[in-house]
């Protein structure tokens, strides 16, 4: 049996929906990326970039080669290996009977795992010390988000780097600035308006949100562990 591939993919919305990306990579010796590529969505939602990402990896490697990928997507991971064999039987219906979020890409997928020996391996998100490989993809979607450019080794691209985590302010350096809603307790606020978590999932006006790399949202989202949409 040919050898198992350790890779990544990632997904980038700045808005959600705003300008996206899509990114993988692929594991070379110990931790580092052998090969990798990015693309450039135009504007569209996090779960559409996540899904791409997944898309395109599972087209860019060796399907009689086991394959394992690693993700901080909770929506895209439960969309193939929990969700995706009800939607089929239902003719790409979900529970409730509507039409399931994303059909092209997620039937896609569903063509090219048929097969494949594929392990999904869940990696939480921008984790100090986390998961290297999904560090790389993480920021290689990110950046391309912004650029809207197509990028990767068949590119010649230099891989960008991880984005610096940012730690908590200490209460001697001073308070950050409180946004425009009141505080709650567990770093969370009670948002004063409607609006969109990074996840694609809306939270509702009074409903407890956190800070993210992307705006505010779930407080799951804030840790890594999205939700799924």
């Amino acid at each position: 049996m040919a050898e198992q591939i350790i890779a990544a993919c990632d997904g980038a919305s700045k808005g959600n929906p705003g300008p996206a990306a899509w990114a993988w990579v692929i594991a070379g010796n110990g931790s580092e990326v052998e090969r990798w590529e990015a693309g450039p969505l135009g504007t569209a939602t996090n779960n559409v970039a996540e899904l791409t990402a997944l898309r395109e990896l599972l087209e860019a490697t060796d399907p009689a080669a086991p394959l394992q990928v690693r993700m901080d997507s909770q929506y895209a991971m439960k969309a193939v290996t929990t969700w995706l064999p009800g939607w089929r039987r239902k003719g790409w219906k979900t529970a409730s009977g509507s039409p399931v979020a994303n059909r092209d890409l997620v039937v896609r997928i569903d063509e090219l795992l048929d097969g494949r020996t594929v392990d999904f391996v869940y990696v939480p998100a921008h984790q100090v010390d986390g998961d290297p490989f999904n560090a790389a993809a993480d920021a290689a979607a990110s950046h391309t988000a912004r650029t809207q450019a197509a990028a990767g080794t068949s590119l010649g691209s230099a891989l960008p780097p991880p984005e610096p985590q940012t730690a908590p302010r200490s209460a001697s350096r001073g308070r950050p600035s409180r946004p425009r809603a009141a505080r709650s307790g567990g770093g969370s606020i009670k948002a004063k308006f409607p609006g969109r978590c990074r996840c694609g999932q809306p939270y509702a006006k009074g409903e407890l949100i956190a800070k993210n790399p992307d705006g505010w949202g779930h407080p799951a989202c804030a840790t890594g562990a999205k939700t799924a949409g």
